[in-house]
C-alpha cells in the first residue's frame, strides 16, 4: 500500500508540474505577443494617432494570429482544470483556425513583399519573403503533426508549444528598442529559439531525458531559421519569389 501511495503521489506531482509548465508557457507567449504588437496592433490608436486605418487583410491577419494565442491560453487552462472533454471539442476550432492562419499568413507575406521595406539584414522584400512563408510552413507542419498525434498527449502538447514558438519571431522583431529593431535574424530568431530550452529542461526534470517530439520539433524550427536567410539570396528563390509576387 505504501508503494502504491508513493506511485500515486509521484504521478499527481508530475501532472501538476506539467499543467503548471504549459500554463506558464502560454502566459509567456501572451506577454511576448502583446509587447511586440502593442504599438502596431493592440494599442495602435494610441501610438499612431495620425496613421491611416489598417487594410482589411492586415486586420484579418492580426485577428487570426491573436486568436491563436488566446486559444492556446484557453486550451492550456482547460487542461489544467481537468476539463479535457471541452479541450478536445475546442481543438476542432483550433485546427480550422490554424488552416486559416496558414492561408492568410501566406497571402499577407506575398502581398506585402513588394509594399513594405525589408528589415535590416535583407536586401529586398523578395529575400525577406523566406521569413513569413517559412514561419507559416513550419507552423502548419507542426500543427498538422500535433493533430495526427492528438491521442498521444505527450507528443501533441509538445508539438503545439513548438508550433506557437514559430509565431514569436514576428513579435520579437517589433519589440521596442534598437537592439530588437536593428538586430535582424540573430535576434528575432535567436530569442524565440531560446524558448526551446525550458522545454528541454522540463523534459529532463520530469522524464530524465528530452522527449523525441521536443528534439524533432525543435530541430525543425531551428534548422528552418538557419537556412532561410541564405535561401533568400539564391537565384532559385528570387525567381520563385518574383513569380509568386507578380500575382499579388
Amino acid at each position: 500500500m505504501a508503494t502504491l501511495a508513493e506511485t500515486f503521489d509521484q504521478r499527481t506531482g508530475t501532472k501538476f508540474r506539467e499543467r503548471a509548465f504549459y500554463t506558464v508557457m502560454s502566459g509567456v507567449f501572451l506577454v511576448i505577443v502583446f509587447v511586440g504588437f502593442s504599438r502596431t496592433w493592440f494599442l495602435r490608436p494610441y501610438f499612431h494617432t495620425q496613421a491611416p486605418p489598417l487594410v482589411p487583410l492586415l486586420i484579418l491577419h492580426g485577428s487570426l494570429f491573436t486568436s491563436w494565442i488566446a486559444l492556446f491560453l484557453i486550451q492550456t487552462s482547460l487542461v489544467a482544470s481537468k476539463r479535457t472533454r471541452i479541450h478536445r471539442k475546442v481543438g476542432v476550432a483550433g485546427g480550422v483556425l490554424a488552416a486559416l492562419m496558414v492561408i492568410v499568413g501566406t497571402i499577407t507575406g506575398i502581398v506585402r513583399a513588394k509594399l513594405v521595406a525589408p528589415p535590416p539584414g535583407f536586401s529586398s522584400g523578395l529575400t525577406f519573403l523566406t521569413i513569413p512563408l517559412g514561419d507559416v510552413l513550419v507552423f502548419g507542419i507542426l500543427v498538422a503533426a500535433a493533430i495526427i498525434y492528438r491521442n498521444r498527449i505527450d507528443i501533441h502538447k509538445r508539438l503545439m508549444v513548438i508550433a506557437t514558438i514559430t509565431l514569436m519571431p514576428a513579435a520579437v522583431a517589433r519589440f521596442p528598442g534598437s537592439f530588437f529593431e536593428q538586430g535582424g535574424p540573430l535576434v528575432f530568431f535567436g530569442i524565440p529559439d531560446l524558448l526551446l530550452l525550458p522545454m528541454l529542461i522540463f523534459d529532463i526534470v520530469t522524464r530524465g531525458r528530452p522527449h523525441r517530439a521536443t528534439i524533432l520539433g525543435g530541430a525543425l524550427l531551428v534548422i528552418s531559421h538557419i537556412v532561410r536567410v541564405p535561401l533568400g539570396t539564391t537565384h532559385a528563390w528570387l525567381s520563385f519569389a518574383s513569380w509568386i509576387t507578380q500575382w499579388s
